[in-house]
């Protein structure tokens, strides 16, 4: 089929750089928010980015970023919006224990929701399109909790692909495996201090017996944030081969076919 050529409009400033976007909610319209990163192109599959306990705060904002200019249209939901809108936290001591008070008010119900409606946002969006003017793929990717939240989102909504980054309490939710139609990538710390070893192999074993779909990649010398360069853990050798395999993953899930 040969490509057909359609217009795009010249992207503002705001729109590369990322700006706040507004998309309803299932039991309050209108009111969620997202954080939106269109690509050079104007066009591409979709990418639901999923925080960790810190926020929409300026290192999520740059990954937005970082793989919108590899050609994704990037929303990254404001998850605690629920509680209080559009935190943004660092990582001393005093803001971990913000981060984790939000997301202990986080409800499963409303997440699911969220999650659901976040996809659907994505996928309404007239960006998220092939360059022949299809309808896009749409993937989720997440860190931390945004990590466990990519896994939900595998089993509750229809994305098309699922990366986590040292999902904490995926082994504590083995049973949504049988509800996952969708292939993953899960990137882990050797030594991660919040999920032990044998958390990532219960892991491993509920997913290969569903099939070769899966992956799962345990990153040598590692601890928990390892991508995050604005922590002390951040470690630029697993950062960048993490980026690699889920670019691959990701192009290989969204634009086949």
């Amino acid at each position: 089929m040969t490509p057909v050529a359609l217009a795009t409009p010249a992207l503002t400033a705001a729109d590369q750089a990322g700006r706040w976007i507004g998309f309803g909610a299932a039991d309050d319209p209108a009111t969620s928010e997202g954080w939106l990163v269109l690509p050079p192109a104007g066009h591409g599959p979709g990418l639901l980015l999923l925080a960790e306990i810190f926020g929409v705060n300026a290192h999520m904002r740059a990954v937005a970023l970082q793989y919108a200019l590899a050609g994704h249209v990037v929303l990254v939901p404001d998850l605690f919006w629920r509680s209080e809108r559009r935190i943004e936290l660092g990582y001393g001591d005093a803001d971990r224990q913000r981060g984790r008070q939000f997301a202990a008010l986080l409800q499963p119900d409303t997440v699911r929701d969220d999650l659901r409606t976040a996809v659907a946002t994505l996928r309404a969006r007239p960006e998220v399109r092939r360059g022949d003017g299809r309808p896009a793929r749409v993937a989720a990717l997440g860190y931390c909790l945004g990590g466990r939240l990519a896994w939900q989102a595998a089993a509750s909504t229809d994305i098309d692909a699922a990366v986590s980054y040292y999902g904490g309490g995926i082994q504590a939710q083995l049973d949504l495996t049988a509800r996952i139609r969708c292939p993953l990538l899960l990137h882990y710390a050797e030594h991660d201090a919040h999920i032990p070893n044998e958390a990532v192999q219960s892991v491993a074993q509920a997913l290969q017996r569903q099939g070769p779909r899966h992956e799962i990649v345990v990153h040598p010398g590692t601890a928990h944030g390892f991508n995050c360069w604005a922590r002390a853990e951040f470690h630029a050798g697993a950062a960048s081969q993490a980026l690699a395999r889920t670019q691959q993953f990701l192009a290989d899930t969204l634009y086949a076919g």
